[in-house]
Protein backbone atom coordinates (compact mmCIF):
# COMPACT_ATOMS: atom_id res chain seq x y z
CA UNK A 1 0.00 0.00 0.00
CA UNK A 2 1.21 3.50 -0.82
CA UNK A 3 1.70 6.24 1.76
CA UNK A 4 -0.81 8.35 -0.18
CA UNK A 5 -3.47 5.66 0.16
CA UNK A 6 -2.77 5.29 3.89
CA UNK A 7 -2.91 9.07 4.34
CA UNK A 8 -6.31 9.24 2.65
CA UNK A 9 -7.61 6.39 4.81
CA UNK A 10 -6.40 8.12 7.98
CA UNK A 11 -8.09 11.37 6.94
CA UNK A 12 -11.35 9.52 6.20
CA UNK A 13 -11.25 8.00 9.68
CA UNK A 14 -10.53 11.35 11.35
CA UNK A 15 -13.48 12.87 9.49
CA UNK A 16 -15.78 10.04 10.60
CA UNK A 17 -14.61 10.55 14.18
CA UNK A 18 -15.26 14.30 13.76
CA UNK A 19 -11.67 15.13 14.63
CA UNK A 20 -11.38 16.80 11.22
CA UNK A 21 -14.39 19.05 10.67
CA UNK A 22 -13.41 21.59 8.01
CA UNK A 23 -12.27 21.36 4.40
CA UNK A 24 -9.22 23.51 5.20
CA UNK A 25 -7.94 21.07 7.83
CA UNK A 26 -8.79 18.08 5.63
CA UNK A 27 -6.70 19.53 2.80
CA UNK A 28 -3.82 20.37 5.16
CA UNK A 29 -3.69 16.73 6.33
CA UNK A 30 -3.93 15.36 2.79
CA UNK A 31 -1.16 17.70 1.61
CA UNK A 32 1.26 16.85 4.45
CA UNK A 33 3.23 13.58 4.13
CA UNK A 34 3.54 12.34 7.74
CA UNK A 35 5.98 9.64 6.62
CA UNK A 36 8.57 12.39 6.03
CA UNK A 37 8.36 13.39 9.70
CA UNK A 38 9.04 10.03 11.39
CA UNK A 39 12.34 8.13 11.67
CA UNK A 40 13.18 5.75 8.82
CA UNK A 41 12.85 2.64 10.97
CA UNK A 42 9.20 3.37 11.84
CA UNK A 43 7.90 4.90 8.59
CA UNK A 44 5.60 1.91 8.20
CA UNK A 45 3.69 3.16 11.27
CA UNK A 46 3.39 6.75 9.97
CA UNK A 47 -0.37 6.56 9.44
CA UNK A 48 -1.32 4.83 12.66
CA UNK A 49 -3.28 7.26 14.82
CA UNK A 50 -0.79 7.14 17.64
CA UNK A 51 2.21 9.11 18.97
CA UNK A 52 5.58 7.84 17.72
CA UNK A 53 9.06 8.17 19.23
CA UNK A 54 11.34 10.61 17.38
CA UNK A 55 14.36 10.60 19.71
CA UNK A 56 15.49 12.54 22.80
CA UNK A 57 12.48 11.19 24.70
CA UNK A 58 10.13 13.17 22.45
CA UNK A 59 7.21 12.10 20.27
CA UNK A 60 5.33 13.15 17.17
CA UNK A 61 1.74 13.66 18.32
CA UNK A 62 -1.05 11.33 17.25
CA UNK A 63 -2.83 12.71 14.15
CA UNK A 64 -6.15 12.98 15.99
CA UNK A 65 -4.57 15.27 18.61
CA UNK A 66 -3.07 17.51 15.92
CA UNK A 67 -6.51 17.65 14.27
CA UNK A 68 -8.24 18.54 17.56
CA UNK A 69 -5.76 21.34 18.22
CA UNK A 70 -5.85 22.95 14.78
CA UNK A 71 -9.65 22.69 14.47
CA UNK A 72 -10.12 24.45 17.82
CA UNK A 73 -7.57 27.16 17.04
CA UNK A 74 -9.36 29.23 14.36
CA UNK A 75 -6.26 29.60 12.18
CA UNK A 76 -6.51 32.13 9.35
CA UNK A 77 -4.51 32.75 6.19
CA UNK A 78 -1.71 35.24 6.71
CA UNK A 79 -1.36 34.74 10.46
CA UNK A 80 1.96 34.66 12.32
CA UNK A 81 2.03 31.65 14.62
CA UNK A 82 4.47 30.42 17.27
CA UNK A 83 4.82 26.73 18.09
CA UNK A 84 6.54 25.65 21.30
CA UNK A 85 8.09 22.20 20.75
CA UNK A 86 9.04 21.61 17.11
CA UNK A 87 9.54 17.87 17.50
CA UNK A 88 9.90 16.44 14.01
CA UNK A 89 8.16 19.41 12.35
CA UNK A 90 4.88 17.65 11.49
CA UNK A 91 2.49 19.82 13.51
CA UNK A 92 4.16 22.99 12.18
CA UNK A 93 3.83 21.58 8.66
CA UNK A 94 0.06 21.18 9.08
CA UNK A 95 -0.26 24.70 10.49
CA UNK A 96 1.89 26.10 7.65
CA UNK A 97 -0.72 24.88 5.16
CA UNK A 98 -3.47 26.65 7.10
CA UNK A 99 -1.72 30.05 7.29
CA UNK A 100 -0.76 29.82 3.61
CA UNK A 101 2.18 31.38 1.82
CA UNK A 102 1.26 34.82 3.16
CA UNK A 103 1.48 33.52 6.75
CA UNK A 104 4.43 32.14 8.73
CA UNK A 105 5.07 29.62 11.49
CA UNK A 106 7.93 30.04 13.97
CA UNK A 107 8.80 26.98 16.02
CA UNK A 108 11.23 26.57 18.90
CA UNK A 109 12.77 23.35 20.23
CA UNK A 110 15.35 22.77 22.98
CA UNK A 111 17.11 19.79 21.33
CA UNK A 112 19.51 20.84 18.56
CA UNK A 113 19.36 17.40 16.96
CA UNK A 114 15.57 17.63 16.67
CA UNK A 115 15.82 21.18 15.30
CA UNK A 116 18.14 20.07 12.51
CA UNK A 117 15.97 17.05 11.80
CA UNK A 118 12.80 19.17 11.70
CA UNK A 119 14.45 21.61 9.28
CA UNK A 120 15.39 18.73 6.98
CA UNK A 121 11.92 17.16 7.20
CA UNK A 122 10.21 20.46 6.36
CA UNK A 123 12.60 21.03 3.46
CA UNK A 124 12.00 17.49 2.14
CA UNK A 125 8.25 18.16 2.33
CA UNK A 126 8.67 21.36 0.29
CA UNK A 127 7.55 23.67 3.12
CA UNK A 128 9.15 27.13 3.09
CA UNK A 129 7.06 29.21 5.52
CA UNK A 130 8.36 27.67 8.77
CA UNK A 131 11.34 29.02 10.72
CA UNK A 132 12.89 26.65 13.28
CA UNK A 133 14.92 27.90 16.26
CA UNK A 134 16.76 26.31 19.18
CA UNK A 135 16.03 27.50 22.70
CA UNK A 136 13.89 27.43 25.85
CA UNK A 137 10.36 27.42 24.46
CA UNK A 138 8.84 28.14 27.87
CA UNK A 139 10.14 31.69 27.36
CA UNK A 140 8.57 31.94 23.92
CA UNK A 141 10.43 33.51 21.00
CA UNK A 142 10.40 37.27 21.59
CA UNK A 143 12.38 38.35 18.53
CA UNK A 144 9.44 37.63 16.19
CA UNK A 145 6.63 38.67 18.58
CA UNK A 146 3.80 39.52 18.74
CA UNK A 147 1.93 36.48 17.41
CA UNK A 148 -1.65 35.90 16.29
CA UNK A 149 -1.56 32.40 17.74
CA UNK A 150 0.77 30.48 20.07
CA UNK A 151 0.42 26.77 20.75
CA UNK A 152 2.42 24.44 22.95
CA UNK A 153 2.99 20.76 22.13
CA UNK A 154 4.14 19.75 25.62
CA UNK A 155 2.53 19.92 29.06
CA UNK A 156 3.31 22.87 31.34
CA UNK A 157 2.73 23.27 35.09
CA UNK A 158 0.95 26.57 34.37
CA UNK A 159 0.69 29.24 31.69
CA UNK A 160 4.15 30.79 31.08
CA UNK A 161 3.83 34.60 31.41
CA UNK A 162 6.08 35.32 28.39
CA UNK A 163 3.63 33.53 26.10
CA UNK A 164 0.81 35.83 27.18
CA UNK A 165 3.11 38.84 26.72
CA UNK A 166 4.07 37.75 23.19
CA UNK A 167 0.45 37.27 22.10
CA UNK A 168 -1.33 40.01 20.15
CA UNK A 169 -4.49 41.52 21.59
CA UNK A 170 -7.25 39.30 20.25
CA UNK A 171 -4.76 36.46 19.90
CA UNK A 172 -5.14 32.91 21.17
CA UNK A 173 -2.90 30.53 23.09
CA UNK A 174 -3.39 26.77 23.29
CA UNK A 175 -1.48 24.84 25.94
CA UNK A 176 -1.73 21.51 27.81
CA UNK A 177 -1.63 22.23 31.56
CA UNK A 178 -0.75 19.50 34.04
CA UNK A 179 1.78 16.70 34.27
CA UNK A 180 1.47 13.85 31.74
CA UNK A 181 -2.33 13.66 32.09
CA UNK A 182 -3.41 17.24 31.62
CA UNK A 183 -6.11 19.58 30.34
CA UNK A 184 -5.86 21.32 26.98
CA UNK A 185 -6.51 25.00 27.64
CA UNK A 186 -7.54 27.58 25.04
CA UNK A 187 -6.77 31.12 26.16
CA UNK A 188 -7.88 34.33 24.43
CA UNK A 189 -6.21 37.66 25.17
CA UNK A 190 -8.78 40.43 24.80
CA UNK A 191 -8.38 44.02 26.01
CA UNK A 192 -5.68 42.80 28.42
CA UNK A 193 -8.12 40.28 29.89
CA UNK A 194 -7.57 36.52 29.72
CA UNK A 195 -10.49 34.25 28.80
CA UNK A 196 -9.85 30.53 29.34
CA UNK A 197 -11.71 27.53 27.93
CA UNK A 198 -11.03 23.91 28.88
CA UNK A 199 -10.96 21.65 25.81
CA UNK A 200 -10.65 18.39 27.76
CA UNK A 201 -8.06 15.86 28.85
CA UNK A 202 -4.90 14.97 26.95
CA UNK A 203 -1.44 13.50 27.45
CA UNK A 204 1.83 15.18 26.42
CA UNK A 205 5.51 15.00 27.26
CA UNK A 206 6.49 17.71 29.80
CA UNK A 207 7.61 21.22 28.90
CA UNK A 208 11.16 21.69 30.19
CA UNK A 209 12.57 25.15 30.82
CA UNK A 210 12.35 28.24 33.04
CA UNK A 211 8.53 28.11 33.12
CA UNK A 212 8.25 24.36 32.67
CA UNK A 213 8.96 21.34 34.81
Amino acid sequence: MSYEFLRKELVKRLILERRIQTKEVEKAFLDTPREKFVPDNIKKYAYLDTPLEIGNGQTISAPHMVAIMVEAFDIKKGQKILEIGAGSGYHAAIVSKLVGKEGHVYTIERFETLVENAKKNLEDAGITNVTTETGDGSKGLPKYAPYDRIYVTCAAPGIPPPLIEQLKDGGKLMIPVGKMICNLELIEKKDDKIITKDLGGCAFVPLVGKYGF
